[in-house]
């Protein structure tokens, strides 16, 4: 894992990727009625607005593991703002932080043995590259639910793409084959 020059580059485009993808879908996500941003749909987080606050909420008590720095909390259904600009804003910064903290990170750290404790108390250590390969899957599954969340409300063309090779072919990672 360690030899592979690519290992650390993966984390740096997933940071980069959840970033473009959270900018995606909370544009979607602002073209909702404050009633469809807020209704219970039956998602684990119950609604749009649900489900981007527990992203936030995870995403801080994540990164929070990872450099002891930053807030956390005590449940995972947390309701942190109430208004969308400042839940959007919230949303940039921790885009940002978490650029910030996988550019800084070497190989060396990816293989480092991460000790944390979960929201339950319970005590476990996996070294750090599984733990963000968790991290950013987790997002993913829950951008998913939203999406879907979103879907519904304003239609699949009213709805961005969030495809990982969409984002790759934008940024020159991938491109299309000459005729």
């Amino acid at each position: 894992m360690a030899s592979d020059p690519l290992f650390l580059r993966r984390y740096r485009d997933f940071a980069a990727y959840n970033a473009w993808a959270n900018r995606r879908l909370y544009a979607a996500a602002a073209e909702l009625s404050d009633e469809q941003f807020r209704a219970d749909r039956g998602a684990f987080f119950a609604s749009v607005h649900g489900t981007l606050n527990h992203l936030l909420v995870a995403d801080r008590i994540w990164l929070r593991r990872f450099t002891g720095e930053g807030e956390t909390y005590p449940r995972l259904d947390v309701i942190l703002f109430e208004a969308r600009p400042e839940l959007a804003r919230a949303r940039e910064a921790e885009d940002a932080r978490i650029v910030r903290y996988i550019d800084g990170l070497t190989e060396t750290d990816l293989l480092a043995g991460l000790r944390y404790g979960n929201t339950a108390g319970k005590r476990f250590v996996h070294p750090l590259a599984t733990v963000l390969d968790h991290f950013f899957n987790h997002q993913t599954h829950h951008r998913g639910q939203v999406h879907g969340l979103i879907s519904s409300f304003l239609g699949n063309e009213a709805t961005p793409s969030l495809d990982l090779l969409l984002y790759q072919r934008e940024v020159g990672l991938a491109s299309p084959e000459a005729a």
